[in-house]
């Protein structure tokens, strides 16, 4: 027998029994489909991943912090509370070596600056606005994203903020609220921006709107250009005592993004050297990348689990049409067919069985993931422009095939070698 006759003899077998050889399938099928199905999560997570650290992630942009004094481990719970080192308005008092990673002064905003490699320092001061109106619509709470230096904006519409006169980047999720039909129709028109000082006064600052930006990973709130943020800051620190001296959570930095990856290491090091944490956004998204990576992994190998006990399937099958064909195999033998080419029609049945479950999982997991994609859009990942959660790409889906395929020969054979080992008089006298 040539490889295609054995590849038909082999196809032919395998439904024989059609009930046994359904429930084997079903068996790879739950495990393909798994296997398919966390697969396409990966792939569509890390490739919005990827779009957006690409697309809207700043590449000149470091985020500073200070590095905690403590060693890892030396703090076994929450640090007592000091109200001499309480920040209130963006002032405080003492050092802030009770926070987790510090308290930047002016003197480390400008020991930063000093660094060389950095062009500029903006240091972010927690802003507190209480509300944000357009044209007597109402007001409305106000979300500041405070790393808005660390993104190029994926604006809907509009342009990004200028450095001159107040300007804010609106996210989509405002436009009805404040009164927009849509994106277009907000850039250029003026908004009010309440804060409230130390002595409860409330101070508007006008504003417009110089773009919209779609809602991404990156997005958390409304974006304030500098002379905006510096007003804010000062009204909000009308009537705080006046001897205390102004701290910053974290600060942003820039530098050259055409000094490469070796360069900006080395800028983090040089950094970390004077006692400041710098990652830039692609460093924190990593994070999250890590996490959604490890989930996956837990995932696929339940998956190969259950490929694993579908294995077991497979040798039952095969032993029992070993046990049913002994007499067919003794009169192959007779008629000269060798016990490696009886070892290979055996071992073809079993990838052939692993070939139709994995291949009727795959296709199975795209039907319901084209499903799912549609109704998660609409719903749980509205806001999240561009996700699209199940993406099949083809070397991914064609690996799972492969990898189904292996299984399934591994687990051929045990039932291929005893089927080559039958002695030809002894199996032609089975009954």
């Amino acid at each position: 027998m040539n490889p295609l006759d054995i590849t038909r003899a082999a196809i032919g077998n395998t439904f024989r029994s059609k009930t046994r050889t359904a429930l084997t399938v079903t068996a790879i099928f739950i495990g393909a489909f798994t296997l398919t199905i966390t697969s396409a999560i990966g792939t569509g997570i890390s490739t919005y991943i990827d779009n957006q650290i690409s697309s809207v992630a700043a590449s000149d942009a470091l985020s500073i912090t200070k590095a905690s004094d403590e060693a890892p481990g030396s703090q076994s719970g929450p640090a007592p509370y000091d109200p001499e080192s309480a920040v209130v308005g963006g002032r405080f008092e003492g050092d802030g070596s009770e926070f987790a990673s510090g308290i930047m002064t002016v003197a480390d905003v400008d020991a930063v600056a000093g660094v060389d490699g950095v062009l500029e320092v903006h240091p972010i001061l927690h802003l507190a606005p209480l509300y944000i109106e357009h044209d007597s619509t109402g007001k409305y709470e106000l979300d500041i994203n405070p790393s808005i230096q660390m993104i190029t904006p994926d604006l809907a519409a509009g342009s990004p903020m200028p450095e001159d006169g107040n300007h804010v980047l609106l996210t989509t999720a405002y436009l009805e609220s404040l009164g927009f039909a849509d994106a277009k129709s907000a850039v250029g028109q003026p908004v009010s921006i309440g804060i409230a000082d130390h002595r409860g006064e409330i101070h508007e600052f006008e504003a417009i709107i110089s773009g919209v930006q779609n809602e991404t990973l990156f997005d958390s709130g409304i974006g304030l250009n500098q002379t905006l943020s510096d007003a804010l800051r000062e009204a909000q620190a009308i009537g705080s005592p006046a001897d205390t001296e102004v701290g910053f959570f974290s600060a942003t930095a820039r530098f050259d993004p055409r000094i490469g990856e070796e360069a900006v290491s080395a800028l983090k090091a040089d950094l970390a050297e004077l006692g400041y944490d710098a990652m830039t956004a692609a460093d924190q998204i990593g994070i999250l990348r890590a996490v959604i990576g490890g989930i996956i992994g837990v995932l696929n190998a339940f998956a190969v689990i259950a490929l694993i006990a579908a294995g077991f399937g497979i040798i039952n099958t095969l032993l029992m049409s070993v046990q049913e064909r002994t007499r067919e195999i003794g009169l192959m033998k007779a008629m000269g067919m060798g016990g490696g080419r009886i070892y290979t029609l055996f071992s073809v049945e079993a990838v052939f069985i692993g070939f139709l479950g994995s291949v009727i999982g795959a296709l199975g997991a795209m039907g319901v993931g084209a499903v799912a994609n549609v109704i998660l859009a609409e719903t749980v990942i509205a806001d999240l422009e561009g996700l699209e959660v199940l993406i099949f790409a083809p070397i991914p889906m064609l690996a799972v095939v492969l990898l189904v395929m292996g299984i399934a020969f591994l687990a051929g054979t045990i039932p291929a070698r005893r089927a080559a080992r039958q002695n030809p008089i002894t199996a032609l006298r089975y009954e």
